[in-house]
């Protein structure tokens, strides 16, 4: 089969399913050599369409962790705006990242390895005087697993601070898991995201 005829059926199958339907790297690999070699069944196993399994991609809870914990710290810094994150960058770091990275490993530890790939950051963080800075959901679910916000505390006579924690689903999202607090100043903070 010429190639140009090749490429041109790919294409034709592209454009009328609109992207739903995509050849297999096999297919194109396996049609690729044909060029060089006799010509080869598709499937080699002389299986039929129906028969092949699909191979669900999977992640490492190490990689898993790794990943939002860099998204944590990226939506944490996008909400702390310009204004903040210079001056408490260092102390989340050190802080307040550690415990966000437990409390994704006490998640990732909750679900099997082939269902991380499911979990997701659902939110960005927002602007203002909101809570929020991130949730983890379960997407075949359609609902969040973990929410992490930052809350503005002003104790009498002691100043302002911003206290770091995460609910949880498994506590119907009640309970408030301490991550710790950064002390701001006697003056009030600006808005998030400023």
């Amino acid at each position: 089969m010429p190639k140009w005829l090749r490429k041109s059926i790919v294409v034709m199958v592209t454009i009328l399913t609109f992207g739903m339907v995509t050849p297999s790297q096999d297919f194109l690999h396996e049609n690729q050599q044909s060029d060089k070699s006799p010509k080869k069944a598709i499937f080699a196993d002389h299986q039929s369409e129906n028969e092949i399994e699909e191979v669900e991609p999977y992640i490492s809870k190490e990689a898993f962790i790794s990943q939002m914990v860099k998204s944590a710290e990226q939506h944490s810094f996008d909400k702390f705006g310009m204004k903040i994150k210079p001056v408490i960058e260092e102390e989340f770091s050190e802080v307040i990242l550690p415990n966000i990275e437990k409390a994704i490993e006490e998640v990732a530890v909750q679900y099997p390895q082939e269902r991380l790939v499911n979990l997701k950051i659902s939110e960005t963080a927002t602007a203002g005087l909101s809570e929020r800075i991130f949730h983890i959901a379960d997407e075949t679910k359609n609902q969040d697993v973990i929410r992490f916000h930052v809350r503005r505390d002003n104790p009498p006579q002691q100043g302002h601070w911003f206290n770091f924690h995460y609910h949880t689903y498994y506590d119907q999202f009640q309970e408030h898991h301490n991550l710790g607090s950064i002390y701001w100043d006697k003056n009030t903070p600006p808005k998030w995201m400023s």
